[in-house]
């Protein structure tokens, strides 16, 4: 058992404890407060002057499955040899010992959600882990946590530009629309029983049917985040859009449907047409609309040591400071699914803490402890 106290203590949900207690035990958090009881057997850790917050969280990373540094060796992120991929997995693919996850924890990440990337219209299954492991089935917090697919300019690129479909956006949402239309009816012929060969990419997209799992839909352009709620809606599924990029154009339009956001890289330079209209306004937008999101740095395109620098940087031009701190926090959680587990200081929850020098968003702020579980994952 081990208690922190003196420090302020940050919930993640909007609360700030001035010299504040977090107990924790066996990995969890036991209690949290100011005048909460410490038990006489307990050690004491003594964070005067120091910041106390939640692990932060990542929705949006490649972390393990396309290490920096190794080129071509460390891509296993995209199969691309076919533009539907829905019978991969994430977590085939993921390098516990990538450089990333020692980054992350240096940074008081704890917690992320790694996926194909967005070559394929249709990805494939993700998985949500610690940072933290050697194994990564150890290190697994759900698996599968969704379906990837992506609008747009990529896989038009990957596989129009070896004259293959999709050559065009249409030929995208046609090739979507298609291998769902296969899959509810796979979905009755398990019902029915009369499966007799089994398709596993099929059997992964039935559980998106099922709304077993979301579909987590990469989507940049207005008019690609349009076309992803069109198929939302024609096929009953639910889903996140990734990266949202345009949606500051159309927020109104976003507001109307029950989905929450991921948006990010923004600190990464416009390198394709999707990706001119990026900004920090679209995170005030979204705010302004009651739309739910996060702010992720899409590791390894943006590091995953700037998953704080995003939200600060998202502060500086209007975003305010407690939708910034939720966007990495317990705004994340719930995009995940997870927020029952991580996500916020509370009773019960996973003992992923982080001692801060000062206030996290003050430009000189260090990490200079992050506890995983409980354990201590990285000092400074």
């Amino acid at each position: 058992m081990k208690a922190f106290v003196n420090g302020t203590v940050m919930t993640g949900t909007g609360e700030k404890i001035e010299a504040g207690k977090v107990l924790i035990n066996e990995g969890k958090i036991v209690n949290i407060g100011k005048d909460i009881v410490i038990p006489s057997d307990a050690k004491i850790v003594d964070v005067t002057g120091k910041y106390v917050t939640p692990g932060l969280i990542d929705v949006h990373t490649h972390l393990g499955v396309f290490s920096e540094g190794l080129g071509q060796a460390g891509h296993d992120f995209n199969e691309t040899t076919d533009a539907a991929t829905p019978y991969i997995r994430a977590i085939d693919g993921i390098n516990p010992f990538d450089r990333g996850f020692e980054d992350a924890r240096m940074a008081g990440v704890t917690t992320v959600q790694i996926m194909p990337g967005s070559a394929n219209v249709i990805g494939g299954e993700m998985s949500i882990v610690k940072t933290s492991g050697t194994v990564v089935d150890e290190m697994i917090v759900k698996s599968p946590s969704g379906m990837k697919a992506a609008f747009g300019e990529n896989p038009k690129r990957v596989h129009g530009g070896k004259g293959k479909l999709p050559v065009t956006r249409m030929g995208v949402a046609a090739l979507f629309r298609q291998q769902f239309m296969k899959a509810q009816d796979y979905k009755k012929s398990l019902e029915a029983g009369v499966v007799k060969t089994r398709d596993l990419g099929m059997e992964q997209l039935v559980k998106v049917l099922n709304k077993e799992i979301p579909l987590r839909a990469h989507a940049h352009r207005a008019d690609d985040i349009a076309t992803l709620l069109r198929l939302i809606k024609e096929f009953d599924i639910e889903a996140t859009i990734e990266h949202c990029t345009e949606g500051h154009l159309i927020t109104a339009f976003i507001a109307k449907h029950d989905v929450r956001v991921s948006v990010g890289p923004t600190m990464t330079s416009r390198t394709k047409q999707e990706l001119n209209n990026k900004g920090w306004h679209t995170l005030v937008e979204l705010e302004k609309h009651g739309i739910p999101f996060s702010i992720t740095t899409d590791h390894p395109v943006v590091t995953i040591d700037h998953l704080i620098t995003s939200a600060i940087t998202a502060v500086k031009f209007g975003l305010s400071e407690d939708a910034a701190f939720k966007a990495i926090t317990i705004r994340a959680a719930e995009h995940l699914g997870i927020e029952e587990q991580v996500g916020s200081l509370s009773q019960g929850k996973d003992a992923d803490l982080v001692i801060w020098s000062d206030h996290p968003f003050s430009s000189t702020a260090t990490v200079e402890h992050t506890f995983i579980n409980g354990k201590s994952v990285y000092t400074e």
